[in-house]
């Protein structure tokens, strides 16, 4: 872990990232790719130091509410937000200001803030978005070693459930060959369809490989599934879009069971309604872009 002074903290579509780096370890991160310019060691957490301040100051001073976002680069619920509390400052932040807030996560210490997205929720909206990849919970050990298994995951999605919070879940990455099967995405989507999730964002049944990222997941899956990797640089080679040759098929169940299940699975929507800000005493609502 290292500090720094940050400049600013809101992107222009009022998304943040509170961290850069991450200790989870998931082999396929993107976020380790370098065309993101980071210059420390991944697992060496940057912490902005000012950012709860610089988030005080942009909220008090935004004309117009809106939702605000984070989780993108950095899982906002690394174990350093434990120690730390700056998700939990900034959410305290949204609610006093009268923000809505939206966050993406594969870890379980979100549960330590369900009190506060359940305030949001009421005033305003919040939306907690949780990755799920593997169904199987050895494997998703073996690729997402340092996190939330994804059956504590669905755990999370029930809890959200009960107190009225709204979820959606990002089905990605699937890697070809060790998670691309039809048992893997069945056994997912019924975690979402018991947890009632709204939406699944799904970009179709592959991954993304880039200078950085390629090089780690490369050598992890030597570590983990030997012989793995001739086949995916054979048949791949540098392609930045991985796809598993069982796509269509895999696609065409999501797509089905998602509709048969009043699930929303067109992407464009679903991102529309994540960056859709409500206000429930008054029932208006605004788009992020007004």
């Amino acid at each position: 872990m290292h500090y720094v002074q940050a400049k600013g903290i809101l992107s222009a579509k009022n998304g943040m990232n509170l961290y850069r780096g991450c200790s989870h370890g998931c082999i396929y991160c993107d976020s380790r790719s370098s065309c993101y310019h980071m210059d420390h060691q991944f697992e060496d957490i940057e912490v902005k130091e000012n950012a709860i301040e610089l988030l005080d100051a942009a909220l008090k001073h935004k004309k117009k509410k809106c939702m605000i976002g984070t989780g993108s680069m950095t899982d906002p619920y690394i174990p350093l937000e434990a120690e730390l509390g700056n998700v939990r400052k900034a959410l305290t932040l949204a609610y006093k200001y009268g923000f809505g807030f939206t966050l993406i996560t594969k870890s379980n210490l979100i549960l330590r803030d369900i009190d506060l997205l359940d305030k949001i929720n009421k005033k305003t909206k919040c939306v907690v978005q949780m990755t799920m990849t593997t169904y199987d919970e050895e494997l998703c050990k073996k690729i997402e070693p340092n996190v939330s298994t994804t059956k504590e995951r669905f755990e999370v999605l029930k809890r959200m459930r009960d107190a009225g919070i709204p979820t959606v879940v990002w089905l990605c990455p699937i890697l070809p060959f060790i998670n691309d099967t039809y048992e893997n995405i069945s056994g997912i989507l019924d975690y979402c369809i018991e947890a009632k999730v709204h939406g699944i964002i799904c970009f179709g049944m592959g991954l993304t490989l880039r200078e950085g990222n390629r090089e780690y997941f490369y050598s992890q899956l030597d570590k983990l599934f030997p012989r793995l990797k001739e086949k995916y640089v054979s048949a791949f080679g540098n392609q930045y879009s991985i796809g598993s040759p069982h796509n269509h098929e895999l696609m065409s169940l999501f797509h089905s069971t998602c509709e048969q299940n009043g699930i929303l699975h067109d992407n464009n929507q679903i991102f529309e309604y994540l960056n859709l800000f409500e206000e429930k005493s008054t029932g208006r609502q605004l788009s992020l872009f007004d």
